[in-house]
């Protein structure tokens, strides 16, 4: 008995003993944390030592403020965690808010991201731009170069030496804005990842009021949304899966597999005049299951993209495949009480406060009230989105706003050349927000203009590769899950290009298809048992070549 209280006693004074060095060293990491709160070159806020749910180290968080508006932070891992690399958290949609990357953190990276220069609870959405362009400017450019320099500033304070590499990765905005980067300040990063990158930024929201109006026309004549039992709800979503399935009827087999993914969206081509032939509603009109001529008319709209007065594409077409992710972004339903998100979201004010030099006026009350009478008078005059025309575009009235928001040169010499930088770009075939085609035309002539046309010199700096049957950075049919950021610091570190991207897709927990992601324009072709194609379980990358 004696033996054992001894024993006891001397573990628990071993306890005692680790918990007051744990709480001696967590000490010492605050006084180090806290330390950066004297920096006199830089407007610290707050800095304290803060767990990561996503690993059991702790880091040293950071927020502070860049006149005039931008408030950033940075989650910076212990020095003894550090990787040496620091990166730049890419933003989505309008921002307004700060990001975490948890997970990034826990692997070592210092990381900064900022709220692009406003706070989206006070100005939701496009709001920020209302007669403001200074706030225009930092969500534009201004806000991210200027994080990263106060995050290079920080970690060479915090770990008493510069990063030795430095990387952004982000996806729709963040695409926008890593790109951007390339264009605007090629020495910032060492390797940029963009992700379906809304670069075309103008254009694409553009389109986006363009789409909506295609279905709210008429009184919703061209939606595909319908009263099919005529309690006067348009609850009725069937005709997107009737498209679908013609779609994919056509289109799926191409590349000799049936599994519900279009291996080349850009290669399929919809008539929906001819491919919807047996399914025209009779000259009686609709049951909800057939097309009007109108909804026909509609469909091919969506496939073929706004035009301007010469005929001119302002923005590329919806791709085959992508058809379910109408519903959710163009198509007033019941469900959505008939204000879409891309109403409501990054398109429903955009024109108000983001378009135009000067702005036309704020946002009606109910964003879904088609027949509002937007008001003229008063101090904040109304425009309603369905006055907007898309002819404004071509007509280059949001030029002084595309000079500020769109990264679209596609001279990337100064980073891809000069700095020796790396780009990875990727886009999923089936995204209905912004389109791969897009993302294709741009990569297209930024090899035509830094590399004279060259895929193969472009390939040895920059690479893009489209994943098919995936959404809006991810979701989708497809293969849609990988690690955006290991293959791009491969290459820059250890000079190994990725060839391709092993990309899964999981159902309940458990991968049920996975393929490489080709460089394009190369593109995975199956080459395994004969026979096999349509078998699921022969769905593994190394059943597959790019070619």
């Amino acid at each position: 008995m004696i033996r054992n209280s001894m024993i006891g006693a001397v573990c628990l004074a071993c306890l005692l003993t680790a918990s007051m060095a744990l709480a001696q060293d967590r000490s010492t990491q605050e006084q180090a944390c806290r330390a950066l709160l004297e920096m006199t070159d830089l407007t610290i806020t707050s800095a304290t030592i803060r767990d990561n749910e996503q690993a059991t180290q702790p880091y040293c968080y950071v927020r502070g403020v860049i006149a005039p508006a931008i408030h950033f932070h940075a989650q910076l891992p212990l020095p003894e965690n550090w990787n040496g690399r620091y990166l730049q958290w890419g933003d989505g949609g309008k921002d307004g808010d700060l990001d975490f990357a948890n997970q990034r953190v826990a692997e070592g990276y210092a990381v900064t991201n900022s709220n692009t220069g406003h706070d989206s609870a006070t100005e939701p959405g496009s709001a920020f731009g209302f007669n403001n362009r200074q706030s225009e400017i930092d969500f534009g450019y201004r806000a991210v170069h200027l994080t990263t320099l106060a995050g290079k500033a920080l970690v060479n304070n915090y770990y008493s030496r510069p990063p030795q590499y430095s990387y952004f990765e982000g996806c729709s905005t963040g695409g926008r804005q890593g790109l951007m980067q390339a264009q605007r300040y090629p020495d910032d990063f060492d390797g940029i990842v963009a992700g379906a990158p809304v670069n075309f930024y103008q254009a694409m929201n553009a389109a986006g009021v363009w789409h909506l109006q295609q279905m709210a026309q008429n009184n919703y004549a061209g939606n595909l949304a319908v009263d099919a039992d005529g309690d006067g709800s348009r609850e009725n979503v069937e005709l997107v899966g009737i498209l679908n399935n013609v779609v994919m009827q056509k289109c799926d087999a191409t590349d000799s597999i049936r599994d519900g993914v279009i291996n080349d969206a850009l290669a399929c081509h919809i008539d929906p005049a001819v491919d919807l032939a047996d399914y025209k509603c009779p000259a009686t009109g609709s049951t909800g299951v057939c097309f009007t001529d109108t909804q026909i008319q509609t469909i091919a709209n969506f496939y073929r993209g706004p035009t301007d007065s010469a005929g001119n594409i302002i923005y590329p077409g919806k791709l085959p495949g992508s058809e379910p992710d109408w519903v959710n972004l163009f198509m007033p339903t019941a469900r959505n009480r008939m204000t879409p998100s891309m109403l409501s979201g990054p398109a429903g004010d955009h024109v108000n406060y983001l378009f135009y030099e000067q702005d036309p006026g704020v946002t009606i009350p109910n964003l879904a009230e088609i027949d509002y009478q937007a008001r003229r008078t008063g101090m904040n005059p109304e425009f309603h989105w369905l006055e907007f025309d898309v002819q404004d575009v071509a007509d280059g009235k949001a030029a002084l706003m595309s000079e500020i928001m769109d990264a679209t040169d596609p001279d990337l010499s100064a980073f891809l050349l000069d700095r020796g930088g790396k780009l990875i770009v990727y886009h999923g075939l089936t995204d209905a927000l912004s389109v791969a085609a897009a993302t294709v035309d741009y990569f297209s002539d930024m090899v035509e203009t830094t590399f004279a046309g060259s895929f193969a010199a472009a390939d040895a700096h920059a690479r893009l590769f489209l994943a098919p049957g995936m959404g809006h950075c991810g979701g989708g049919a497809g293969p849609n899950s990988w690690d955006k950021l290991l293959p791009l610091v491969d290459w820059v570190e250890n000079g190994v290009a990725p060839q391709a991207l092993t990309a899964t897709h999981s159902s309940n927990g458990v991968v049920d298809n996975e393929r490489p992601l080709c460089s394009f324009p190369q593109r995975a072709r199956y080459t395994g048992p004969a026979a096999g194609e349509n078998d699921r379980a022969n769905w593994i990358a190394s059943n597959f070549q790019c070619q």
